[in-house]
């Protein structure tokens, strides 16, 4: 831990000592919020998000707040390590062109439904009595399996274990985002109702968990983060089966996954607890973790170690510390460009509008995992390969 704001109703406790502004008045609202426990937890990689900091861990005692979860419920990073010793440059290339062939990025969707089978069971949705889950099962069947856009990414590592990993970034796609726009609308609504002390400009609406909306909500938050699963799942197969396409008899021993925007019941400090981590990764003692970096960083195979006063949570990456719009305008391509070639990376940089993703408009990988040494220990450390980002 860097360090502790006392100013606040609640402390706020930091693993960082360069928060931006905009994120410590996030954090400084989340300390002030009437339903927040013990204190905020922020994270190495946080930056400014809507309502609460990206890389932010809150703790609610009867309440939900749907923009503590974010908007793209699910999202989390999963990781296979392969056989494979290492790929060349070559081999690498062919994998990349059967992988693009087979999993749509951006905003494409599949054209047919996928396997219905392969989307999370429904009946925990039987109670909700206008489900936005329902309502967007059908286009779902077509956007599981996809890669969405932003930063998500299809990543293949080197390990320093001696082997090859495959690494899938993605989230909930747009059935994720729907659910999230209608329960913070709601929520909105309800809050103004109430004439709730919670300033609305804050963007931190809130669901008391005894009410059927809150219900509602968990109900249907829960389905996205199995939804995003089975769509990291669906990938990481097709990913599996492109390797073994190009490169023969293929064995992947580990699979490891997680989500980092959620929020779930826990017990923390003797009391159970609504846990929301946005933008940050469970890390209970002794639990795996994935920590990525950027296409031309290091990424982290982890282990937790329980640190209570994170709630048992660390960083979800390295975090931006440019806006999407800032690095596309203040990067310089051919730098990127070079820094990813020498590192000998089979990357995505193309052209300007590519480099809201570059290296550059991200922290500090080696600085994050300092910063957090109180909270996991490195299991696994990757370096980028090659990259297909979305």
């Amino acid at each position: 831990m860097q360090q502790v704001i006392s100013t606040e109703k609640r402390p706020i406790k930091l693993w960082l000592d360069d928060i931006e502004p905009g994120a410590l008045a996030q954090a400084r609202n989340l300390a002030n919020h009437p339903f927040t426990f013990r204190h905020v937890a922020v994270m190495p990689d946080a930056h400014e998000g809507y309502g609460m900091p990206i890389g932010g861990v809150l703790a609610c005692d009867g309440a939900v707040i749907c923009n503590a979860v974010g908007v793209d419920i699910g999202c989390g990073v999963c990781a296979a390590q392969t056989s494979l010793p290492r790929l060349d440059r070559e081999t690498l290339k062919k994998i990349l062109g059967l992988i693009r062939s087979a999993v749509p990025v951006g905003f494409d969707h599949h054209k047919r439904q996928q396997d219905r089978s392969l989307m999370p069971d429904s009946a925990r949705l039987d109670g909700v009595e206008k489900s936005i889950v329902r309502q967007q099962f059908e286009a779902g069947c077509k956007q599981i399996g996809t890669l969405g856009g932003g930063n998500h990414f299809i990543e293949i590592q080197q390990g320093d274990d001696g082997h090859v990993w495959l690494m899938i970034h993605s989230g909930s796609r747009n059935i994720g985002l729907k659910v999230a726009e209608h329960y913070n609308r709601l929520a909105v609504s309800l809050n103004e109702r109430w004439r709730s002390e919670v300033p609305k400009k804050w963007e931190l609406a809130f669901l008391p968990l005894e009410t059927q909306e809150a219900q509602e909500y968990m109900a249907e938050m829960s389905w996205c983060v199995d939804f995003a699963l089975a769509s990291r799942t669906l990938m990481m197969e097709r990913v599996k089966a492109a390797v073994q396409e190009i490169v023969g008899a293929v064995e992947f021993p580990q699979f490891i996954n997680i989500a980092h925007n959620y929020a779930a019941m826990e017990e923390h400090f003797g009391k159970e607890v609504l846990i929301h981590r946005k933008g940050a990764t469970r890390a209970f003692a002794g639990e795996f973790g994935i920590i990525p970096g950027s296409q031309g960083s290091r990424s982290f195979i982890v282990r937790g170690k329980g640190n209570p006063e994170s709630y048992c949570s660390c960083s979800h990456g390295a975090g931006r510390k440019m806006g999407r719009g800032q690095a596309q305008r203040e990067l310089n391509l051919q730098a990127e460009v070079e820094r990813l070639d020498a590192l000998g990376v089979v990357h995505s940089i193309r052209n300007q509008k590519d480099l809201d993703e570059a290296p550059g408009s991200y922290k500090d990988i080696e600085t994050v995992m300092e910063n957090q040494s109180d909270l996991v220990d490195i299991a696994v450390s990757l370096l980028p390969l090659a990259v297909i980002k979305g």
